[in-house]
């Protein structure tokens, strides 16, 4: 008799769970963003130089004493964080006549890149290099600036998210929701690194500066997801 009660138990118990499981459940997909300026903070130059000849040996020779001297000027202004000097591409690659088709010589060309927070060392030390070119000038975000202005800023996105859910839940006639799968994320958008046309500091300009302009960076965190309306 035991069993027979054990038996109708879940004959009657199953049909209510599956009537809950198949329950519609309102759901609501939302996204919310909030965005800031940032004064971009770390500045980065690139220097590079182009030497060609009839042999390796010699363009090769060439191009590491260029190098040499230009690290050897960057290294006086060499602080971790703060300005950080390494070498960049090193290439050497036959040269062919248009003519024959044979190779008539090679050229190459070494590049030395400097980046850092300390935007004043590093424009002094761009007018101090002059047996290498800039070929590129640019500025970004440190890592301490854009996490301090994701904080911020996530604070802001978030609650504009929970926001627009109180908000909607009311315009379809729900008293609140729960909240459901949440994604953040951020992007950073700033201008692209400026190019510049070789430019080789003369002797008379050695200890000139060079002219830069940081501007900002703009950082958007969204908030993206989806809330469970309540009654």
């Amino acid at each position: 008799m035991r069993a027979v009660l054990v038996l109708s138990t879940l004959a009657l118990t199953l049909p209510a769970l599956a009537a809950s499981e198949t329950a519609p459940r309102e759901r609501l997909s939302l996204t919310a963003s909030a965005s800031a300026e940032v004064t971009r903070d770390v500045l980065g130059i690139s220097f590079s130089t182009p030497r060609e000849g009839a042999d390796t040996g010699g363009v090769q020779t060439a191009l590491k004493q260029a190098l040499d001297v230009a690290l050897a000027e960057a290294r006086k202004f060499a602080k971790p964080g703060l300005v950080d000097v390494q070498t960049g591409g090193f290439s050497l690659t036959p040269r062919y006549d248009p003519k024959t088709g044979k190779i008539n010589g090679w050229q190459g060309s070494a590049e030395l890149q400097v980046e850092g927070r300390d935007t004043a060392a590093i424009a002094q030390l761009a007018g101090r290099i002059n047996t290498l070119t800039i070929s590129r000038v640019g500025y970004s975000l440190s890592r301490e600036a854009r996490e301090k202005a994701e904080t911020d800023i996530s604070a802001q996105a978030i609650s504009r998210y929970r926001a627009k859910a109180v908000d909607y839940a009311k315009q379809f006639g729900y008293s609140g929701y729960v909240v459901g799968e949440v994604n953040i994320n951020s992007d950073e958008q700033a201008p692209r690194p400026m190019m510049m046309k070789a430019m080789r500091m003369t002797a008379g300009a050695a200890d000139e500066a060079l002219p830069t302009e940081a501007g900002k960076a703009t950082v958007t965190v969204s908030v993206s997801g989806s809330v469970q309306l309540t009654k």
